[in-house]
């Protein structure tokens, strides 16, 4: 009998079915990865035109007399301050980018590397459930990443102690960490137990279901933040009744912003800082003022709070959070082809299980590939990766709509010089970095500087023609 004849014998299959079957698998993969690539694609294409036409990049538009005023620290800060501001900025750059650089490391370490599949085995080794494999492997990580992280954060808390921005003890310190690093597995948990859920149920597809409930996530955490994690870490109480209040909630009837109560934070227990913010949107939505803020003169305070108003009327919570929903669903599609990519796979010490849909081999514990839990870790620097790769983008809108809100603060408030002082009472209770350099501004800054947001009010009264604030330190 020839060797042709004997490969076709009892319990072999035709050469031609083989091809066959290679040939529908390779079909089989690559059919949902182009899909994913296209929607990626779209998707990613949307959040790009939707930032380009809606970012606010000139926030105050039109001529202005005698020319534009360039930020300048030295016409509204004094030596001593501008030292100290450089000073602190030396001190609390090493940790802050040290952390970064660690924490970046050790999670693409973990993840790009067999080291994070072994420990995930390691620690689940013994549990037969697949949810709890997840839970506790993300638990697992969290942790450690945290612990990681946790000599930078000590490092930049001293300093923050050395210049007198922090009023917490190291206790009450290290719980907030511990509070911190709950929210974080909490979210990061239910994140993945979803989307492991959705990878086993629709194993060719499952970018679809990622991409829609990642949308939707998204949109509930920012819904429920402000009821159910802010309370976590501070205490909030309406603001008292009294002249202030008064004046507050009849600046934003005239502004044509609902708003049923204006909260403060008890801050002072951790920071001297002096801040407001908006979070949440519909009925979540809430304007909160640090009880530190509380101390400054009103028409300072109400400067601040026509800021948030300026927020709140453009729903700057909701923009964001729903152009961020949908470059999380962009982010799905993009993952679903990392992670049914073979040699990704393998390189995390994952093996994969052939073309997305193929049945488990009986007796078979893992299905393998984006399926096993032991793939959170490539999960999780993926995300890292990508998160940080949109970081820039992100704070620069931000910083253009926070200079939308300073402008809206100025034309609702028409008062510049209070702006002024306003700003720099800000840079220096909270020792703000008043020249940034190039990379601070791509890795941290989501606001203007506080010169750039003087000299934005300077602008403003040069083009509605009302006095011009004077530079706040005078010429010797």
């Amino acid at each position: 009998m020839s060797e042709r004849s004997e490969a076709g014998g009892a319990g072999s299959r035709p050469l031609t079915e083989d091809r066959s079957e290679e040939a529908d698998g390779g079909t089989r993969t690559r059919r949902p990865r182009t899909a994913a690539a296209i929607t990626a694609a779209v998707l990613f294409t949307a959040v790009g035109v939707v930032l380009a036409l809606t970012t606010p990049w000139n926030p105050l538009p039109g001529d202005v007399p005698g020319g534009r005023v360039r930020p300048d620290p030295a016409l509204d800060f004094s030596p001593a301050e501008i030292a100290r501001s450089r000073a602190f900025d030396s001190a609390i750059n090493p940790p802050a980018y040290a952390g970064l650089v660690v924490g970046l490391l050790v999670i693409l370490a973990l993840g790009l590397s067999p080291l994070g599949a072994r420990l995930i085995g390691l620690v689940t080794g013994r549990v037969r459930r697949r949810f709890l494999r997840v839970v506790i492997a993300s638990a697992a990580l969290a942790t450690l990443l945290r612990v990681v992280g946790l000599p930078f954060d000590i490092w930049g808390e001293s300093v923050l102690r050395r210049y007198g921005l922090s009023t917490q003890t190291w206790p009450e310190w290290l719980l907030d960490q511990l509070r911190s690093l709950g929210v974080s597995w909490v979210i990061t948990t239910i994140a993945l137990l979803l989307l492991y859920a959705v990878v086993r149920r629709f194993p060719r597809y499952w970018w679809t279901g990622a991409a829609a409930g990642g949308f939707v996530l998204v949109v509930l955490v920012s819904f429920i933040y402000p009821i159910a994690v802010e309370p976590v870490f501070n205490k909030f109480h309406s603001l008292p009744q009294g002249q202030l209040r008064s004046d507050l909630l009849a600046m934003a009837r005239r502004d044509g912003v609902p708003v049923k109560d204006v909260l403060v934070a008890d801050a002072s227990r951790r920071t001297t800082s002096l801040n407001a913010y908006v979070s949440g949107f519909g009925s979540t939505r809430r304007i909160v003022l640090y009880d530190t803020l509380l101390k400054s003169p009103r028409p300072q305070v109400e400067s601040i709070v026509a800021h948030e108003l300026g927020h709140a009327k453009r729903d700057d919570v909701l923009y964001g959070t729903l152009v961020g929903a949908l470059g999380i669903a962009g982010a799905m599609c993009l993952l679903y082809l990392l992670m049914t990519s073979p040699w990704l796979l393998r390189r995390a010490g994952v093996a994969p299980t052939g073309p997305p849909g193929e049945p488990r081999e009986p007796g078979e514990r893992e299905r393998g590939g984006a399926a096993d839990p032991r793939s959170i870790a490539l999960v999780l620097a993926l995300v890292a990766a990508g998160t940080q790769l949109g970081a820039p983008v992100q704070n620069l809108v931000s910083r253009r709509i926070e200079a939308r809100a300073d402008a809206h603060a100025l034309n609702l408030t028409r008062d510049p010089s209070t702006f002024v002082s306003m700003q720099h009472e800000l840079s220096v209770r909270n020792i703000s970095d008043l020249k940034p350099d190039a990379l601070e501004y791509l890795l941290w800054m989501t606001h203007p500087s506080g010169p750039d947001r003087i000299a934005m009010a300077r602008n403003w009264a040069r083009m509605h023609h009302v006095p011009e604030p004077p530079p706040l330190r005078r010429a010797p």
